[in-house]
């Protein structure tokens, strides 16, 4: 009788599996966003909330859950059902978090599957009016001569910012002084004040400080130039060879999530991201969208975590 029982439910739970997989979504959907209001993930969850939710005749909620550069929101969604009803809107903190912390409560590569990579966003290689180099290739020639000297604003250490610098560092193969504050804002501020003579910024952020002549915009760290800034050279361009830094916005679900819907959904997100409006939304952030479906999304991720987690072993790059 007891092999019977295990037999009949070895049989019924993937019929049942099936079965809510076919009603699927008979409830709100909720998207959880790693950050606070107000930052990039969080204005383009609000983005393609609607949309989604219209394509697939269900409501798509926002639930922001912000800490720990994203952990507290991940081990959230990575121990939630994995029925499709919880996504999780990240950033490229995503890829650093493993080689920056020691212990993290989750795995990030066996606990979630990527939907879709949904843009990417370059930072910008600002400098106080008032800092004597007018180009990438005399800062390059400056910070030669003076190693160790010139110092670069940062967000924190392990941010996106200082990792746009240790980049900029290698790839132009000088020694410069990451200064961590807390926040991107201080950050900014000190650079405009004069405080600290370099920072790598987000372009939508700064395009109007730029404009107003607070700050200079050397480069960009795309690999094309962006529509916000479309004067300013890549760092390629700059003359700083295979420089290629993106801040970037992903979704995930649950690692366990039945196929059948993880196909729905990263449908109905790659759908939504074609509309007009998320195109121009992005462009609106400074970004652009990325090209390619979720095997190519979780090929970047993967080289992400590779490129990052070297750089920061090599570099020694801690929260201490």
């Amino acid at each position: 009788m007891k092999l019977f029982r295990l037999a009949l439910t070895l049989v019924l739970v993937p019929l049942c599996s099936i079965a809510n997989a076919q009603s699927w979504p008979s409830r709100p959907i909720t998207i959880v966003v790693t950050y606070p209001p107000g930052g990039t993930a969080d204005m383009m969850a609000r983005s393609i909330s609607v949309p989604l939710g219209k394509l697939l005749s269900t409501t798509v909620i926002v639930e922001n859950k912000p800490g720990a550069t994203g952990q507290i929101a991940a081990n959230y969604v990575a121990k939630s059902n994995p029925d499709g009803y919880t996504l999780m809107l990240d950033a490229s903190s995503f890829a650093v978090n493993p080689s920056l912390f020691k212990k993290l409560p989750y795995d990030s590569n066996k606990d979630f599957k990527v939907l879709a990579l949904l843009a990417l966003y370059p930072n910008v290689l600002l400098t106080n009016p008032n800092f004597a180099p007018k180009s990438v290739k005399e800062l390059v020639a400056l910070a030669k001569t003076k190693p160790d000297e010139i110092a670069y604003a940062t967000s924190g250490n392990g941010s996106a910012q200082h990792l746009a610098g240790v980049m900029f560092e290698i790839k132009a193969d000088v020694q410069m002084v990451g200064v961590p504050y807390k926040g991107g804002a201080a950050a900014l501020n000190d650079v405009m004040a004069g405080q600290v003579p370099i920072f790598f910024g987000s372009v939508a952020s700064s395009k109007p400080y730029v404009e107003a002549k607070k700050l200079n915009a050397l480069a960009v760290t795309s690999k094309k130039r962006v529509n916000l800034f479309p004067s300013v050279p890549t760092m390629e361009e700059a003359g700083v060879a295979a420089y290629e830094v993106y801040e970037w916005n992903a979704i995930f679900v649950p690692s366990g999530t039945p196929e059948v819907i993880v196909k729905k959904l990263s449908d109905a997100v790659a759908a939504v991201m074609q509309l007009p409006e998320m195109k121009e939304r992005v462009i609106s952030l400074g970004g652009e969208q990325f090209q390619g479906g979720p095997n190519d999304a979780n090929q970047f991720i993967q080289t992400q975590f590779q490129e990052w987690g070297k750089i920061i072993r090599d570099k020694k790059i801690s929260l201490d």
